[in-house]
């Protein structure tokens, strides 16, 4: 028997529209194929240190903006694993510093991941911003596939799972 293509599913998570959707496709995902899933929060510390070199922060300002970061993703990660709890599905938690697309394609190597799930571009965002850099970089550079998740009837497939 061959082994299944999904059995370990990463999510980047980011607290935005967009992710959320991927956040409530790969749950739905991982209840279908019962598949383990790890929800990934990225506290982006290179751009951060940027900021701090090209004196647009200021160190104290720096970390205070690192905290706000660290508090939001355990936020988004405690909503993820809110959403999933109803579903039956039990999600690992993990908060990374370092640059974006870095710490999620070593978390996916880590895990020895199947998938690795992105929220698509919010509507209201240029193709050329960071997000859509990090997203870029994840995509090339993975060594299993990436999905993209753009699908716009997510909720009613969400609540029907």
């Amino acid at each position: 028997m061959t082994k299944p293509l999904i059995s370990n599913i990463v999510a980047a998570v980011t607290g935005s529209d967009a992710s959320v959707m991927a956040a409530k496709y790969a749950i739905v995902l991982a209840r279908q194929h019962k598949c383990r899933l790890t929800a990934v929060y990225v506290v982006d510390t290179a751009t951060i240190r940027q900021l701090t070199l090209s004196k647009i922060f200021v160190q104290e300002e720096s970390q205070d903006y690192l905290e706000s970061l660290e508090a939001n993703g355990q936020r988004y990660l405690a909503f993820m694993e809110e959403l999933a709890k109803p579903k039956g599905i039990k999600i690992e938690k993990e908060i990374r510093h370092g640059a974006i697309y870095t710490e999620i394609l070593k978390a996916a190597d880590e895990r020895k991941a199947d998938l690795i799930i992105l929220g698509g571009w919010e509507k209201d965002r240029s193709a050329r911003d960071i997000i859509s850099h990090d997203h870029r970089e994840i995509m090339v550079n993975a060594k299993c596939p990436v999905l993209l998740v753009k699908e716009p009837a997510m909720d009613q497939i969400f609540k029907q799972a």
